[in-house]
């Protein structure tokens, strides 16, 4: 009678280990599905609401502007692409500078808010075409407002992409943020002068981490002046530009951090006056 207990022992354990299985299984696929697609359906809806509506915006601009040669106008890639754009612009700039100037400003925070590469060749196209002053004035207004742009962005969707993109990144951040609340702007300005984070990741990133919104403005407005003042004035000699890691070599990396330095120096002193 032993015999038959031990089979029947034995056929329960099997099925148990079979829906042991099959439950690990559907655990290991759901995990893998939500490793690949970090997005919701409504998160993934609304991210592409708000990029049709801006899309919109832009096409219905570049359709109220004066006629040019479309086939001639593309985004640069290259140093050598952004020299002959700048050929192309020049007549049409000083001739229609209004509508020009409405079609690049939506170019560029469009480009800015959607996180699409090539911010850095507008820039130096702002300094070819209106020189350093009015080209920085209009490079900062742009990248704040993109910046902005991607911040409320981010705010309505973006903590399960940056947490699925960055997430030793994303932690490293909450912790420094954490550490800094009371001389928050300090450390922010400092991000933004110097390369320490990049850029993307900061637009991304600081609403998830509660930076409020008026520290970041203020960050990102006066923080970029001095990278984009060296962009800008790069662009007056695109002729000697070689490649766009020339902007930024050992010197003038150099310079940045000391700038961010300076500013974050209260904070320090701060820091060290607690412990003591």
């Amino acid at each position: 009678m032993a015999a038959p207990r031990n089979l029947v022992g034995d056929a329960g354990r099997l099925l148990r280990d079979e829906e042991s299985a099959k439950e690990d299984d559907w655990s290991a696929g759901k995990k893998l599905k939500s490793e690949r697609f970090p997005l919701t359906r409504w998160e993934f809806a609304a991210a592409l609401g708000v990029f049709v509506v801006f899309s919109t915006g832009l096409i219905c601009v570049y359709l109220t502007m004066p006629a040019a040669e479309y086939g001639k106008l593309k985004l640069p890639r290259t140093i050598a692409d952004l020299r002959l754009l700048k050929d192309h612009l020049a007549t049409y700039a000083k001739d229609y500078p209004a509508q020009f100037i409405l079609g690049y400003c939506s170019t560029y925070i469009f480009m800015q808010t959607f996180m699409i590469p090539g911010t850095i060749f507008m820039s130096l196209l702002a300094g070819a075409l209106f020189g350093v002053m009015r080209g920085l004035l209009l490079v900062v207004f742009n990248a704040t407002a993109g910046a902005s742009s991607c911040f409320f962005l981010s705010k309505l969707i973006g903590r399960p992409l940056v947490s699925w993109l960055w997430p030793e990144k994303l932690r490293f951040f909450q912790a420094e943020i954490a550490k800094r609340k009371e001389k928050l702007l300090n450390y922010m300005l400092f991000l933004r002068i110097t390369p320490t984070l990049p850029n993307l990741f900061i637009n991304l990133a600081s609403p998830i981490v509660d930076i409020p919104f008026h520290v970041f403005f203020l960050a990102t407005f006066i923080g970029l002046i001095p990278a984009s003042y060296i962009t800008v004035r790069a662009g007056l000699a695109l002729g000697e530009l070689k490649s766009v890691k020339d902007l930024y070599d050992f010197k003038t990396l150099v310079v940045l951090f000391l700038i961010g330095s300076v500013i974050i120096f209260p904070t320090l002193l701060k820091r060290k006056r607690i412990y003591e």
